[in-house]
């Protein structure tokens, strides 16, 4: 597991969290409900980490829905921050940009 999204899963579980205005935007466009991303989180799979972002560290989480249903998910920490986690998008991953299993771009 990733260092960030380790951090980002201890936050989360002490209630320090925060929901970007674009975060909030993308889940509804797809359908996602926040308590799903919010549940599901601690079973995630990191399919990308940007430790040294420019914004703060962040990672690309592939999350299911209480369906089972894929969705990828950013987290992060704000830069210079210990705290809160962030989502900054969520989004269902597309079929033609994703390997099956939605954990690898195509190539």
């Amino acid at each position: 597991m990733s260092e960030t999204f380790r951090q980002i899963v201890g936050l989360i579980q002490r209630g320090e969290v925060r929901i970007s205005d674009h975060g909030y935007d993308e889940l509804a466009a797809d359908g996602i409900f926040a308590r799903d991303v919010l549940a599901t989180v601690a079973d995630g799979i990191v399919v990308e980490d940007y430790p040294d972002y420019a914004k703060g560290p962040c990672v690309l989480v592939l999350q299911k829905d209480r369906r089972g249903e894929p969705m990828h998910v950013v987290w992060g920490i704000p830069k210079g921050a210990s705290s809160p986690a962030v989502l900054i998008t969520a989004y269902r991953p597309d079929k033609d940009q994703w390997e099956p299993g939605f954990a690898r771009r195509r190539e």
